[in-house]
């Protein structure tokens, strides 16, 4: 079996994640093949995008959130996503026993002896008036027949768990601030979620593991894991085993991936790029060893938006608030060329986010 060097996962993982070459590709397509794009920071996925799709205009992203082809919403980790419309139609059920188990396991003693059933339809017959409302308004509105959990504990159980909800616009559009406001998913796209499979089939966790591997593979069913939430996967990987191609890593593990799928050159040259803050490219894995430093793995937890030098994390960033000066903080020191490079990338950055009004770029030391 092919063993794969920490160096070939890194491009093989830049390849897929549209960060070796900016895609040419439609936001929309961008989006669907990322499988989505974590965004509990709302503006977040704009500067990832443009780390990805060659000249992307953000307005584009704000056209599709208003025009429901793109929603945001709770799904893989109970996380904030922004995900197209059509894949959470698809997905959504799957990702319902994990989005209860997960929410419960926070709030386990206060939601004790409260029917998720009853509750649920509660949510639904005050949501059913088409009028959004923020977690706390909802959670107030059942909590005169449910008053022992709390407005907490009962807002995340409604909005992340039994009610596939959206977060409406303005909230996520380029350059806008607004509070959450929630609707059920299907009164905003006037489409039901795909209703569960029948017993002992499992169409839409296949469908994540090809999704998955043809954006972050190849991988280990730890980090399918680790990118979905979801426990139940291995039965999914096993119906599709024979339509997979399988490698090693240099720690024996046991990476699986799709036949055919690109894997570059291990010395292929990788250009400098910033990601946001919680980006899937290091979320998306249980062992983030192919792309950060296990003494720097925190980074990702903490929300920290970091810089890819040579494939790998290697500062990070910030801007100022009232200078639009994109702040670059290493981890490690840098060649001249590198310097340059990251220089460059980030006085490009600077503009993007900026409408062009500053292109400024500070290095830290």
């Amino acid at each position: 079996m092919t063993v794969l060097t920490a160096r070939a996962l890194n491009r093989a993982t830049l390849h897929r994640q549209l960060l070796l070459d900016r895609a040419d590709l439609p936001v929309l397509d961008a989006i669907a093949h990322l499988c989505g794009l974590q965004a509990q920071e709302p503006q977040e996925p704009f500067a990832g995008l443009w780390s990805r799709v060659r000249g992307f205009d953000p307005s584009v992203l704000s056209d599709l959130l208003t025009s429901r082809e793109v929603v945001r919403t709770h799904l893989m980790r109970r996380t904030v996503h922004l995900l197209t419309t059509e894949d959470v139609l698809a997905w959504r059920t799957r990702h319902d026993a994990m989005l209860r188990q997960r929410v419960l396991g926070t709030y386990r003693r206060e939601l004790d002896g409260v029917d998720l059933d009853e509750l649920a339809a509660a949510g639904r017959a005050v949501m059913a008036d088409g009028e959004p409302r923020s977690m706390s308004e909802l959670a107030r509105a059942v909590a005169e027949r449910w008053p022992e959990p709390g407005p907490r504990p009962l807002g995340e159980l409604l909005v992340a768990a039994l009610i596939p909800m959206v977060q409406l616009p303005p909230r996520g559009l380029w350059r806008a601030k607004g509070g959450v406001r929630n609707l059920p998913l299907a009164s905003w796209v006037g489409r039901e979620v795909t209703p569960p499979a029948p017993e002992g089939t499992d169409p839409a966790g296949q469908a994540l593991v090809r999704r998955y591997l043809a954006a972050f593979g190849p991988a280990a069913t730890a980090d399918l894991r680790a990118w979905s939430g979801l426990a139940g996967l291995p039965a999914a990987v096993a119906a599709i085993r024979d339509e997979l191609v399988s490698f090693r890593d240099e720690r024996g593990r046991e990476l699986l991936d799709l036949p055919g799928a690109p894997l570059p050159d291990a010395d292929t040259p990788a250009p400098v790029r910033f990601l946001p803050a919680f980006d899937n490219a290091l979320l998306g894995y249980h062992d983030r060893g192919r792309i950060i430093d296990d003494e720097h793995r925190g980074l990702s937890i903490a929300g920290e938006r970091v810089v890819l030098v040579d494939g790998r994390v290697s500062a990070t960033w910030t801007v100022g608030k009232d200078t639009g000066t994109v702040l670059v903080t290493p981890l490690r020191p840098f060649s001249r060329t590198e310097r340059e490079e990251v220089m460059e990338e980030g006085s490009a950055l600077a503009a993007f986010l900026s409408d062009k009004e500053s292109d400024r770029v500070e290095l830290a030391g």
